[in-house]
């Protein structure tokens, strides 16, 4: 019996999530049903793919509209790609480029200008034209040594505002919008999808993940406006001569600005029989080491590739954001799939960008996948060429597009989706 490749109903949506459990390696049954049902309402079924063999789904796919924050702050829909699996027994039979090639041409069918995903394993996705297009870096804090007083008054931290632990209705109600003001600021940000909020303070979390309500902060301004939210679990240790030595494991932590940023990093750090303060995934910028006064105890635990990109409408992508300084390129993308590839003059300012199809000789030959890893700014196009990922076909091309694309600010998404 051949495979067969497909759009699910709603009636194989339970299927379809074993399958997704199974090639996440999770293979218990429990509360499948209840939690097929809890999200087939939130999810649109017509972008759900599933390979089948037989009546055993052996592959799933997902995609859904997504916001995602561009430098300049502007916000562009993009095809969101999530819940990628092949089971192992239907391995190398083309199963995953026949669920992306269907599911990119129908974005662009769409008019999305791009799709994203959060890259499990590094070497799938460069060969579908994606390009990893941020990256995050979490680090341990040794509060023992980080110069902090832990006896020091917090208000002269504050500016004027203060710091409540408040509820998870709390959460629901505030976070939103906080994180709509986070998103205007920050590019690489994405939208957070419907339920989100719900998922993340307890409500319809699957039964598999096993749920510990975190401490959540809210930090408000001077003028009383919620400016910043953070969210951190504690564990309980005690060293042999019976003192605490509490690690405190940030889950997320958001602001409006930088002083709520800086704020609840200072409360974060001051909380006591805390000794150890784990951030959760940052921008590699992120403000948190040199707010101590000896930054070296705050120690790189993790750094790696998170969102990648995949551009689907090279005109309308570069047409959308703002560029560090005045540049016109001609671009010659490359894109073997036929999706985004072409000649393109950029005219580029911090004001905003033109992009259109041309003839003329190109200034630089990219692949579209190394376009992806430009385009928020974290690449940089001079790096690419001496790697020979970039041809630069007029000299000082490179530099002039790093200064164009490059960005005072490393992009940052701060979620898994």
């Amino acid at each position: 019996m051949g495979l067969d490749i497909r759009v699910i109903t709603a009636t194989e949506f339970p299927a379809w999530m074993m399958a997704v459990r199974r090639g996440f390696l999770q293979s218990s049954t429990e509360g499948l049903e209840r939690e097929a049902a809890a999200r087939l309402p939130q999810i649109d079924v017509s972008r759900v793919r599933g390979a089948f063999d037989g009546t055993r789904c052996v592959a799933t796919f997902r995609s859904f509209a997504q916001e995602l924050t561009v430098p300049g702050g502007a916000r562009v829909t993009v095809d969101a790609i999530s819940a990628v699996t092949v089971a192992p027994t239907h391995r190398r039979r083309g199963l995953l480029s026949r669920m992306v090639a269907a599911d990119l041409a129908a974005a662009k069918e769409r008019g999305e200008v791009a799709a994203t995903l959060i890259a499990a394993e590094y070497p799938i996705y460069g060969r579908f034209g994606f390009g990893p297009a941020t990256s995050h870096t979490e680090w341990e804090v040794d509060l023992t040594r980080a110069g902090l007083d832990p006896h020091g008054p917090l208000d002269a931290e504050l500016g004027g505002g203060r710091i409540d632990l408040v509820d998870p209705e709390d959460v629901r109600k505030l976070g939103p919008e906080i994180h709509g003001r986070l998103a205007a600021r920050q590019h690489g940000v994405v939208g957070r999808q419907e339920g989100w909020w719900d998922r993340h303070t307890g409500i319809g979390v699957p039964p598999l993940d096993k749920w510990t309500e975190p401490f959540y902060a809210l930090y408000r301004s001077a003028s009383g406006e919620p400016e910043g939210l953070v969210a951190y679990r504690t564990d309980d240790n005690w060293d042999d001569r019976k003192q605490p030595r509490d690690t405190a494991t940030v889950s997320q932590l958001i602001a409006a600005g930088p002083a709520g940023e800086r704020a609840l990093w200072r409360y974060v750090c001051a909380i006591d029989w805390i000794t150890t303060v784990r951030t959760g995934c940052r921008a590699p910028d992120d403000l948190l080491p040199q707010l101590l006064p000896d930054p070296r105890a705050a120690r790189v635990v993790t750094h790696a590739d998170w969102l990648w990109l995949r551009v689907l409408d090279t005109a309308r992508l570069l047409a959308s954001r703002t560029y560090g300084q005045e540049a016109t390129l001609v671009l010659d993308v490359r894109d073997p799939a036929g999706l985004a590839g072409g000649v393109f003059r950029l005219d580029a300012s911090p004001q905003g960008a033109v992009c259109v199809p041309d003839t003329r000789s190109a200034d630089l030959t990219l692949d579209v996948r190394d376009l992806a890893s430009v385009f928020l700014g974290d690449e940089s196009v001079e790096r690419l060429v001496a790697l020979g990922r970039i041809e630069e076909n007029r000299p000082g091309a490179a530099a002039l597009a790093d200064g164009a694309f490059r960005t005072a600010r490393r992009p940052w998404c701060p979620d898994m989706f």
